[in-house]
């Protein structure tokens, strides 16, 4: 190359360099993939994918040195936990290894993940564990130290875990029924009174970080009246604690002449609190309707006499229902436009509860803070996760956001739970031209299916659908198993191909009439979730129902007759009488 070709190329070169650092963007950050890995961003924010499939993914942190652990639901090559290292600065993993040995429990359960003090906090079903981290060795050589556990067994298992700085730790103690009704998830039945669970379950319980073996007892009940607050993180402007909940299931379901499906679909609020000491959520008497912008008496306790009650708190935010916040991450970080700082992140892993209406969250969104309270309305920060905009049930989800975390230069991660995908979002335009003109195009992206409040008629995927077993299935069964009848994946189990549904239709009986309870294989995965007892359909309504669900969902399976239900409910009515006889 000749000196003036040369020279050339080096004044375009350097022009090319000035321009780009003239208009902010940061050289030291790698470069986003070409889609930013399928996501949709504000501005000029970009993505680039760290990883991609390291197992069944729930919360994640971020060490000082930028080496990434997240929690998995299942274990990976025995292990619980996954640590990963970008050891060339190029934005993608170089290496990817799994550690923690001690029993994990397979099946649905989001469980927490911080770094304290030098320490990788992580939570299982029954156990908060930690291990001493290293700025210059990937996986934690210190002994694995029990800093809590929790032998219960409760619908809502999540550890989620946070932090104050004064030395204190938070845990997310979920409840142990969807509403405290005197019978779980039973059609009409009524709720506790007073609920004897809120004493022990539903709220969040304040601990001594550095303390090892702790059981509850050791803990102090710090907030009450929520019912699963997983999504939870301490605001280190305001010094105070938040949490989003996620609000009860099946109203439509267990009260049908009072709420319709759509009411179903649409209630409760998944409520966005500020958690200070002695704060009620007002679970399980009363949830918030973001519709109405108030508290509402529950239907379980309608009839009853609630006047000595605590007032119950109202959120400072009322999300739409059924969204599923499963991780709440206030921005503390340089790197992204001032618009976002100490503002909050929350991953809305997104929910099956809104059949026949489409299934909606799968988004991240954000809130912004001024002085410590919301300054806006809330926004959505990255969309695309789910892969369409349509979903009948979660199955059809791509990707589902669950973990967020903060990299030491200021770049938000966010891991989904399907997969184990892992995006790094990074900010690469100047801050000083960041304005509501960015934040437009990702406004309207609440118009989408997956987003946007339904319409009652026109978006009600069943209409004029649903006839006899089908209309039962709709009512009852589509919230847990689905409108495909595949599941969710983790809690629930599919009901295609299932040897459940195609093999003896006695046992299938037996689970309709009499519930189910305990561990059981389906497809070769073991499910342990409560199949609550139906036996207040009629024979009729129970054989249309089964066989809707043998002829939709499997092949060569014969219909199942009301003789036949009639005949196990009988037997079963004998087998009790015979027993208070011999009493």
């Amino acid at each position: 190359m000749n000196k003036k070709i040369y020279a050339i190329h080096l004044f375009w070169g350097s022009l090319i360099v000035g321009i780009l650092i003239g208009c902010g963007q940061k050289t030291d950050l790698p470069s986003g993939d070409l889609d930013n890995g399928g996501l949709y961003l504000p501005g000029r924010f970009e993505a680039i994918v760290v990883v991609d499939s390291i197992g069944k993914a729930r919360h994640m942190a971020v060490h000082e040195n930028g080496d990434i652990y997240v929690k998995l639901t299942n274990a990976k090559q025995d292990s619980g936990n996954v640590a990963i290292r970008d050891g060339n600065n190029d934005g993608k993993a170089d290496r990817v290894a799994y550690f923690g040995k001690y029993k994990v429990e397979s099946g649905y359960g989001p469980t927490g993940m911080r770094i304290y003090k030098g320490y990788i906090y992580f939570g299982t079903k029954n156990a908060v564990y930690r291990q001493k981290l290293s700025v210059d060795k990937l996986i934690p050589e210190g002994t694995l130290e029990l800093v809590l556990t929790d032998d219960t067994s409760t619908e809502h298992i999540g550890k989620s875990i946070a932090f104050d700085d004064n030395g204190s730790m938070y845990i997310n103690y979920g409840s142990i029924t969807n509403n405290c009704q005197i019978d779980n998830r039973t059609p009409g039945s009524p709720g506790q009174y007073p609920c004897a669970e809120l004493s022990e379950h539903a709220g969040i319980w304040k601990f001594n970080a550095d303390q090892l073996n702790q059981t509850q007892k050791d803990g102090v009940r710090y907030a009450s009246g929520l019912r699963d607050g997983i999504a939870m993180d301490w605001n280190h402007a305001t010094n105070t604690l938040f949490a989003v909940q996620h609000g009860r299931d099946e109203l439509h379901q267990h009260w049908p002449s009072i709420y319709s499906e759509w009411e179903n679909a649409m209630l409760p609020s998944e409520e966005f609190f500020e958690v200070t000491e002695g704060m009620n959520g007002g679970w399980p008497y009363y949830y918030y309707d973001q519709m109405q912008e108030k508290k509402v008496v529950a239907p379980e306790y309608r009839n009853m006499d609630l006047t000595g009650l605590d007032k119950p708190e109202n959120p400072i935010i009322g999300f739409p229902g059924h969204w599923a916040p499963n991780d709440l991450f206030f921005y503390t970080g340089n790197q992204f436009p001032d618009h976002y700082k100490n503002g909050a992140f929350i991953a809305f892993h997104g929910s099956g509860r809104r059949a026949p209406y489409p299934q909606s969250g799968f988004i991240v969104a954000f809130v912004p803070f001024k002085d410590g309270v919301p300054s806006g309305d809330w926004e959505i920060f990255a969309d695309g996760f789910a892969g369409k905009e349509t979903l009948v049930s979660i199955s059809d989800a791509t990707h589902r956001p669950m973990g967020l975390a903060m990299g030491p230069d200021g770049s938000l991660y966010v891991v989904e739970s399907i997969n184990g995908k892992i995006w790094r979002i990074m900010y690469k335009g100047d801050k000083e031209d960041f304005g509501t003109d960015q934040l437009v195009e990702m406004e309207k992206r609440k118009t989408l299916t997956h987003i946007k409040t339904p319409d009652e008629i026109l978006d009600n995927l069943t209409l004029n659908m649903a006839a006899g077993g089908q209309k039962i299935y709709n009512t009852y069964c589509i919230s847990c198993h689905q409108a495909d009848g595949k599941g969710d994946g983790n809690r629930y189990p599919p009901l295609v191909a299932s040897n459940w549904v195609n093999g003896d239709k006695k046992r299938l009986i037996k689970v309709i009439l009499e519930g189910l309870e305990g561990p059981i294989s389906v497809n070769g995965k073991t499910y342990n979730e409560v199949m609550p007892k139906m036996d207040f359909l009629s024979d009729k309504d129970i054989a249309e129902v089964l066989t809707y669900i043998r002829f939709n969902f499997n092949e060569e399976a014969r219909a199942v007759q009301e003789k036949e239900v009639a005949r196990m409910r009988n037997g079963k009515k004998e087998r009790l009488n015979h027993k208070q006889e011999v009493k």
